[in-house]
């Protein structure tokens, strides 16, 4: 069967963009992300590495640009290295990247570049080692250190920090975080947090910090220039007149991005998600397993799959939860 080389919406949006969830678990338990006692998928339920590398094959084959890898955590997935080679070798692939805690990345960050990953998204919330255990609730910050360390000997051609701001937890060290990123070469995004799960550690209504105060923080220290550079996601960016290190913002609530979206997710589960901020999906892993090796049946799902795709998502700042479904779920 004949199906669509491109992927395009119904409001004339092109999908380029599909960020793949490759395990709901992590060895973290950031208080924005997930519930400190979570039960986590049977491995039936989850997708295999094959079933994962024929997703990302379908979407690059139809014309998808831009393939990130996601979690929970992805380097706590059993032999990740033999699916970052499969995608990262497929024709047509302009950018693949990651997104990480950091906390592998001594062991794995060789590994990867060397498998053909080019980018990397490290969680970088705070510099104070005491905080970020509270934030993380297990994580170790010297080991998160070394890994951007290792990933920048690694020779990544872009290394870029994500800093999900809580007002009150951690806003008091937006500046030192730039700071941080100037000293390392790398790039730095900072967050608003996204209303996905009910978490109990703190009210996200009292803790929201938009993007607009993040830069008001730092051009106290730092002046911002506008740009209209793109990796192809979300992140507006900035630049500073002394530095490479360039400065972007996520703002799903203050600045709403949804009319300029190309991008869908899969999550572990092999569900086809087409917003973030919806529940509208698609079962890929019900086709995956009823047509196996059958690409031309994945495609013609995810073409149909794309009237679900909605005009805009609407997250609120009032602290309701908007999707049941926690973030190490999605992917982010």
């Amino acid at each position: 069967m004949t199906v669509s080389s491109e992927l395009i919406d119904d409001f004339g949006r092109r999908v380029s963009y599909v960020r793949i969830s490759v395990t709901d678990r992590c060895d973290f338990r950031c208080v924005y992300c997930m519930s400190e006692e979570m039960t986590f998928l049977p491995r039936a339920q989850i997708l295999t590495l094959e079933e994962l590398g024929m997703v990302g094959r379908a979407f690059v084959e139809m014309g998808v640009e831009k393939v990130r890898l996601t979690g929970g955590e992805p380097l706590v997935r059993r032999d990740i290295g033999r699916l970052v080679e499969d995608i990262g070798g497929l024709p047509g692939l302009k950018d693949f990247a990651m997104t990480t805690n950091g906390a592998s990345l001594v062991k794995q960050a060789q590994q990867l570049r060397d498998a053909g990953l080019k980018r990397l998204n490290i969680s970088l919330d705070t510099l104070d080692g005491e905080r970020f255990r509270q934030l993380t609730r297990t994580g170790d910050l010297a080991r998160v250190l070394d890994g951007i360390r290792a990933a920048k000997a690694a020779g990544f051609e872009r290394i870029k920090l994500n800093a999900v701001v809580l007002k009150g937890r951690n806003d008091d060290e937006v500046v030192d975080l730039v700071g941080f990123a100037r000293t390392e070469g790398l790039d730095i995004s900072f967050i608003e947090e996204m209303p996905l799960g009910d978490v109990s550690d703190h009210s996200r209504a009292e803790t929201f910090c938009s993007s607009d105060e993040v830069q008001e923080l730092i051009e106290q220290r730092y002046p911002l220039i506008p740009t209209t550079e793109t990796t192809l996601g979300p992140s507006r960016y900035f630049r500073m007149g002394d530095s490479d290190s360039r400065v972007g913002f996520i703002s799903p609530h203050s600045h709403n991005f949804c009319s300029t979206c190309n991008r869908v997710r899969v999550t572990v589960e092999g569900r086809l998600l087409l917003c973030l901020g919806n529940e509208h999906s698609v079962d890929l892993r019900a086709v995956l397993r009823r047509h196996p090796g059958d690409i031309d049946a994945l495609k013609a799902a995810i073409v149909e799959a794309l009237p679900l795709k909605p005009e805009r998502h609407y997250f609120t700042t009032d602290g309701d939860v908007q999707v049941v479904r926690f973030m190490n779920m999605t992917g982010g």
